[in-house]
């Protein structure tokens, strides 16, 4: 008997997660279902439509600009075949958000992925740009929201819906010079925590999505005008295809992952900043459990490296040491916390 109780010992904590993780495990099918994907006509809203589009889903696209919506359509149109219903509209102004989603119909997945972002310090950005990121990337997320829950409340198949939210590792970790930004994208997983408790009883699921640095054309505008040490801190983490992301982010969706990870930074911030968080995995669970402490190290690890880089960038302002090739040191910095990692 106490061999036994010896055995079974280390699965007891397996056993208590496996009772107690919420909301229960859950897949969410997307073909023949109606996809709703804001900031769909670029970047990682229009590779999630493309994949969307090519398992069988109907696809809503809405942005601003009707262009490149109509340029969208047509991409999808000649990759997969499938027709493609389009709305321009601009997520702060909620009469026309609502109009467009009343227009397209019942939303089984909700995919909520516009959004803006202007680099620069707080003490020399214009608060006219930091309302504006606010009001597209925060304020927009609720408008759509809002004027999506009826209809989806009303879906006749009553088969699992889903609520994708796209905030940003700089959702998950301030960085320098994103203050209104990391703002507006930390603000995401309130809404998302919060919004998952007050949907489950419909069957709603919500998607929290955190990409890294992604290769749109959103992201090449960026990197030209940001300051120099956010380069440098932003490089702990490696960038991405939008395909890769939108493969990982539908990847997460269908699986009603409430915390949906691209890549193994982004792996390790999600174990690390976990938090009160829902889990539905027992397994993601247990590692959570596990390596809380050893994450919260590694986390020190990088909080020491960015305020280094800091010191080192003014110290060189200032006239006073060498700015020693700190891009090469976050560099093999990066490296050695990805090893640690594996």
């Amino acid at each position: 008997m106490v061999i036994l109780s010896l055995i079974l010992l280390p699965f007891l904590p397996l056993l208590l997660l496996y009772f107690i993780v919420r909301p229960r495990p859950v897949n969410i099918p997307i073909k023949n279902r109606h996809v709703f994907i804001t900031g769909g006509s670029s970047g990682i809203g229009l590779a999630l439509a493309h994949r969307a589009a090519s398992q069988g889903a109907r696809v809503s696209l809405l942005a601003r600009s009707l262009k490149k919506l109509e340029e969208a359509r047509e991409s999808i149109r000649l990759s997969s075949g499938s027709d493609v219903s389009i709305f321009a509209a601009d997520v702060r102004d909620y009469d026309v958000v609502q109009k467009a989603v009343s227009d397209a119909g019942p939303i089984d997945v909700l995919v909520v992925n516009q959004g803006v972002f202007v680099p620069q310090e707080l003490e020399k950005q214009g608060l006219d740009e930091v309302k504006f990121m606010l009001d597209v990337n925060l304020m927009g997320s609720f408008n759509v929201i809002k004027a999506a829950f009826r209809l989806m409340k009303q879906r006749t198949d009553r088969l699992p819906a889903s609520i994708a939210l796209i905030s940003s590792q700089a959702g998950q970790v301030g960085i320098y010079g994103y203050t209104a930004y990391s703002a507006s994208k930390f603000g995401l997983r309130g809404l998302a925590e919060a919004l998952q408790q007050e949907v489950v009883a419909d069957n709603i699921h919500v998607s929290l999505v955190f990409p890294p640095d992604t290769d749109t054309p959103g992201f090449e505008r960026e990197t030209g005008i940001r300051p120099e040490l956010t380069t440098i801190i932003a490089g702990s983490s490696t960038s991405m295809k939008a395909d890769e992301v939108a493969k990982k982010a539908l990847d997460g969706i269908q699986s009603g992952s409430f915390i949906v990870a691209c890549n193994t930074v982004g792996h390790m911030l999600a174990v690390a900043t976990a938090g009160f968080s829902p889990q539905r995995s027992f397994w993601m669970a247990f590692v959570e459990v596990i390596l809380a402490g050893v994450s919260r190290l590694v986390a020190l690890f990088f909080q020491w490296n960015w305020y280094g880089c800091i010191e080192r960038c003014h110290a060189k302002k200032k006239g006073n040491t060498t700015f020693l090739s700190s891009t090469l040191y976050v560099h093999h910095y990066h490296t050695y916390c990805i090893k640690i990692a594996k």
